[in-house]
């Protein structure tokens, strides 16, 4: 008898219990929801189980302040750490140094966690700072490279499809391109690359509407905390599940992830959005696309900044520049 896949998610916030309510209506497998606060996890299970007989699903929904109901599980999600808070005291927020720091200690203790209850998981980063937090989870899992990654560039590829949709008035089903690079205001997206029902963006946008569509992306994230004051989580939940979804349904979808480089595009050993096929196995080949020279120098300047972060972690000190 065949077992449904078991899918695991750590942090029981918004973007966790979002992904887990996507995934278990898109009938993935059995949802492990895992969070620190006593009651939280298993409160949000319970009301996501009970909305199963009006929409339909099958599944065995958990929620847990443990790891021992997540043993087996074909995908972890993680999204457990802490953002950036401004001390009430002196208004200062948290360095980049200690945001770091703290995270590395939550998401790597996870790891370990996770790591030795579902030694054959893939595992799907979504913990900030994102690039750095890959490199946390591949050095404290001891995973093969394909086995970690994570989830930036599905997101950011979809605000930039959004504001193309809506500057143009046409679906966003037609829209066609991808954003790579680390995620942040270094993030890449490549107009060069993009079309509409097979017609550049270039010939259908001037240049300064394009620049204005690049701009707004890379700020996705910070116009949504001006708007409600925290972090979106919909569109975060949902591309995550594209990916979840891509890996325990083996789709071999082509998706923009944070991956681990071993020589493509000129990186070794360090964590960047470029075009990966999900699969059954993870990552199972990462796409090299044609750079033009602009593209390669955007690039450059996005690995750059990722490896400034990841320098900060006491095993981020290999990765290496282009070669």
């Amino acid at each position: 008898m065949s077992r449904r896949n078991k899918i695991t998610i750590v942090g029981a916030g918004n973007v966790g219990a979002t992904a887990a309510h996507w995934a278990a209506q898109k009938h993935l497998g059995d949802v492990v929801l895992v969070d620190i606060v006593p009651g939280f996890p298993q409160g949000k299970a319970l009301d996501l189980a009970e909305s199963a007989p009006v929409m339909g699903f099958d599944l065995k929904l958990v929620g847990t302040n443990g790891y021992d109901e997540t043993a087996d599980s074909d995908v972890v999600v993680i999204t457990a750490g802490v953002p950036r808070k401004k001390d009430p005291v002196t208004g200062k927020f948290t360095s980049r140094d200690e945001l770091v720091e703290i995270n590395r200690k939550i998401v790597g203790g996870v790891t370990r966690e996770i790591a030795s209850r579902s030694p054959n998981a893939v595992l799907i980063c979504v913990s900030n700072p994102l690039d750095a937090m890959c490199h946390v989870m591949y050095e404290e899992s001891k995973f093969p490279r394909e086995r970690v990654v994570g989830m930036a560039g599905v997101l950011d590829t979809a605000r930039y499809k959004t504001f193309i949709a809506e500057a143009l008035g046409v679906s966003v089903d037609d829209i066609h391109g991808m954003v790579l690079g680390g995620h942040g205001d270094t993030m890449v997206p490549l107009p060069t690359h993009t079309s509409i029902g097979g017609i550049p963006l270039t010939e259908l946008l001037p240049q300064d509407k394009i620049d204005a569509i690049i701009h707004r992306t890379r700020n996705g994230g910070g116009e949504i905390v001006g708007l409600l004051g925290y972090s979106g989580y919909y569109a975060p939940a949902a591309s995550t599940v594209a990916m979840v979804e891509s890996i325990v349904r083996d789709r071999k979808r082509v998706l923009p992830c944070a991956a681990l480089l071993s020589g493509e595009y000129g990186y070794h050993d360090l964590f960047l959005g470029v075009p990966c096929v999900l699969g059954k196995g993870g990552v199972e080949k990462i796409i090299e696309m044609k750079l033009g020279d602009k593209e390669k120098a955007m690039l450059e300047v996005s690995a750059k900044a990722v490896r400034e972060v990841v320098a900060i972690l006491p095993y981020g000190q290999n990765a290496q520049a282009a070669t």
